[in-house]
Parts: structure tokens; sequence; C-alpha cells
């Protein structure tokens, strides 16, 4: 039977108790990790190449058990689980350490990223590693980034190229003071809303459009009824894998070391595989008819977050991170 967030808990507990506390050795069971998406979604394929990574690396001594498809719980759940010790690796999105650890906010900041490999370079540079140790005094391990996709605005009623084309639409967004700030500043009416119900909000008109990537975009099917794609290419913010503190104190430096490398190993093989369904979702929904617009007048766009980031940057530490960022070239 596939275990439950209660009854991980649940073993994870007893197996404490039964040994006055202690926990089984690594190595003694799998190692246990946890993906929202399903099967098949990049991160969760990285993830088991990761873990593939690390069977072989020690000749089947540590292996990976992972749980995809939220089978563990909503990512706050299983988070929370991995910062206690229950779980060992988990991929969540890095929107939910915001409120842990300040940093994690910048890479979400709207039009911070010029383009992909723009992301790339600085969350595989300097600028990555600080957001990855930054982590460390949070109970959490930062092991890699994987690509979340290029977010953009679709809608129902018309091309955005400008920020005045977006006056007065209802736009869904991700319960975030962000995302609010984001589209608020750009004259647009944000309406948080569950993802679940943003195809029939369309339908219903209840919202004129929502923001996302290709994929997302696709899969959901709001492209059926949100005819206008704008590539705004507004927030480029990664995932990130992440590994329990409690299991990394009682491994190895050798096994930290291999580990560490199985993450980054894996980076490259989910940046293909995103690459592949990002190309296959952008054809299905031209082929569709959706109309995208490319032609988006980016510096109207960037002038109009100055009071966004005037906000939501508020140490030096995350003045210092967003000025590397933008200083590579």
């Amino acid at each position: 039977m596939t275990p439950t967030r209660r009854a991980l808990l649940g073993s994870v507990l007893a197996a404490q108790a039964a040994t006055g506390g202690c926990v089984q050795a690594i190595g003694e069971r799998p190692l246990r990790g946890a993906d929202s998406h399903p099967v098949g979604y990049p991160t969760v394929e990285a993830v088991a190449y990761f873990g593939r990574r690390i069977s072989e690396q020690t000749n089947g001594r540590l292996r990976l058990a992972n749980y995809a498809g939220g089978q563990l719980g909503e990512e706050k759940d299983t988070l929370e689980i991995t910062i206690f010790g229950g779980l060992d690796f988990n991929r969540v999105n890095l929107a939910l350490l915001n409120p842990l650890e300040s940093l994690t906010l910048v890479p979400s900041l709207p039009f911070l990223f010029r383009s992909t490999e723009h992301m790339r370079r600085a969350l595989d540079g300097a600028p990555g590693q600080a957001l990855l140790e930054s982590l460390q005094p949070h109970g959490l391990i930062g092991l890699a980034f994987y690509d979340s996709g290029e977010r953009s605005f679709y809608n129902t009623r018309r091309p955005i190229r400008t920020p005045a084309d977006m006056r007065g639409l209802k736009l869904r967004v991700q319960t975030s003071d962000l995302y609010v700030a984001l589209v608020q500043a750009l004259g647009a009416n944000p309406i948080p809303m569950s993802y679940g119900e943003v195809f029939q909000g369309l339908v219903q008109k209840v919202v004129d459009g929502a923001e996302n990537n290709w994929p997302s975009f696709q899969d959901s099917r709001h492209y059926e009824v949100a005819r206008y794609y704008s590539l705004t290419r507004h927030v480029m913010a990664p995932e990130v894998l992440v590994a329990s503190s409690r299991t990394w104190s009682r491994l190895s430096q050798p096994d930290r070391d291999l580990i560490r490398q199985a993450a980054s190993d894996s980076v490259p093989f989910m940046r293909r595989l995103w690459e592949d369904r990002e190309a296959q979702a952008r054809r299905l929904v031209e082929a569709a008819g959706v109309e995208v617009i490319e032609d988006i007048d980016r510096t109207a766009f960037e002038t109009a977050m100055r009071p966004v980031w005037d906000r939501f940057v508020t140490s030096q530490r995350q003045s210092d991170l967003v000025a590397a960022i933008r200083a590579l070239t």
C-alpha cells in the first residue's frame, strides 16, 4: 500500500520510539522523496534519474523511493515533513520557501531574468549557490534548481503587447502578495483562485485570463477558452531539490559528495525533458489556432515593475543578489 502522509510520519515516530529516539541508519531503508507533480513530469523524471545515479554510485547501498503525484500531501505539508526529517528529499516550488528565507523571493521578481539562458547562468553560478546555502539555517540542504518555465499572460479578450493592454482585465493569480502586486501594477484586477477552478472561471467569465507556462497552459486546456497567449515571460522562478538537514547530518562526507554530484547531473537531464515538453505544448496550442503574441514592449513592462521591486526587495542581502543576477551577461 502506498504510504500516506499520516502513515509515513507514524512510521518515523514508531521507529524512533522503538530505538530510544534513534533512527534507522542510512541504507537500512530506502531514502524517501516527494514531488507533487505526476509521474512523467520533467521534475519527477529528473528526481528518478537522481535516484538512479545515487544507486549506481553506491552499488545499491543507497536507493531512493520517490512518491510523486502528491501521494504524501500538498507541497507545504511535505516541506514540513522534510524539515522534521520524515522525508529525506523533496522537490518543491521556490515560492513555498519565501516565508522561511527572504532571499528565495528574489528569483520570483517579475522581469528579473532576461531569458531562460540568463536564468540558468544565474542559478548555475554564484547567485544560485548563495540561494542554496541560504536554506541551511532552516533545516534544508539545497541541492539543485529545476526549470519551472517562462510564465506569460493569456486571456479571452485581446492581445497583450503593453501594460496598457492589461487595464481592466480580471486575471487569476496565485495566492501570493507578489503576484497580486504584479498584476495590480500593470493595471489589471488580480483574482486569487485555486488552479483547478480556472478553466470554469474562464468559461463563465469570472476571470478574463491567467498566467502560466506553455505546458500548464496546454495541459489545463485553458487554451481552448483563452485564445490570446502573450509571451511576456514575466516570471521564471525555478523549483528546487532539497534534502533534510537531519538526513544530511547522518551521511558520510563521501556520500554527501556523490549525492551533490547526482543532483547536479540531474539538472541537464531535466532541462532536456522540459524543453521537449515545452516545444510539444507550443505546437499543440498553435495548431489549435491560439494567437501567440511575441512583439512585447518589455521596457514598458519593466518600468511598471519598479514599485513592485521597491516593495519586495527590503534587505541589503536581497539587493546584493539582485545586482549579482542583473550583472550577468
